[in-house]
This record gives C-alpha cells, structure tokens and sequence, in this order.
C-alpha cells in the first residue's frame, strides 16, 4: 500500500494529531515520527523505518555525511503507535523543529508520511511544481 494525497487535519492542545483513516491499517503495527529533509516530519511504518536503519547502518561511519544522516535520523526519532481514535502524539522537540502549532499538512509519500507547516509546504510545494512543469516541458521536446 503507497500512502497517497494531501490532508490538512489539525493538532490538538497536547499535541496529538488524527491521521487519515486510509492510513491507519498500515501503521497498526508501530509506526517511528522522525525529522525530515526541508523541516517538515516524517511518519514511517515501524518495518519501513528498520529498512531505512539498515541502509543507515550499511553505509561506512568513515563517511562524514553517513555519520550525519544516522544521527539526525535516531536522535530526533519517537516510536510510537496510534491510540484508539487514530491519533498519533508528536513530541514537543519534533513539533518546534517542524514549527507545528494548530494547523499542518499531512502528504502521503508512497512509503511514508510527511506532516509539514502549511506556510512551509506551500512554499515548498509551488517550487516543487514549478520545476516538474518544467521537466514535463522538457521532455517534450
């Protein structure tokens, strides 16, 4: 199953978010909230997060920008699990890296979610599709 389309659910007061009800069969098993490239968030199933630790774990410590990756990818990690209304809670470190207040915007992202600033991925996301426009053009020719 590919996680697929665009949501705008709301964070509660404590800091729990509902997620798509399409969403939740696949997270049912444990699922792992971590930082994300462009500051937004990224909600893995936990067997899709192991896949990604052990790419982590293949690549060389002698390499610097593994080394980053790895550490960026565990020190902002939280396992986690949906409670019984399909909430996950999102813990106050990842909120502020992400800048989450009330508002977000929740994409799905073939193998994973992304929970992002609506200002953010708005400004992300028109830049984003200028450039696939712009791909498209350039394969016309």
């Amino acid at each position: 199953m590919f996680f697929m389309g665009t949501y705008t659910p709301r964070l509660d007061e404590k800091g729990r978010l509902f997620l798509p009800a399409k969403f939740r069969d696949r997270l049912a098993e444990g699922l792992v909230v971590t930082q994300g490239q462009e500051n937004c968030l990224v909600v893995w199933p936990s067997d899709v997060f192991m896949q990604e630790a052990q790419r982590a774990r293949a690549a060389p410590m002698t390499n610097k920008s593994a080394r980053e990756y790895a550490r960026v990818l565990f020190a902002g990690a939280d396992e986690g699990s949906l409670d019984k209304q399909g909430r996950i809670s999102i813990p106050a470190n990842l909120r502020e890296y992400a800048s989450l207040e009330k508002d977000v915007v929740v994409i799905g992202v073939m193998d994973r979610i992304e929970i992002w600033d609506p200002a953010r991925w708005e400004a992300f996301s028109s830049e984003a599709q200028r450039k696939f426009a712009e791909l498209d053009e350039a394969g016309e020719d």
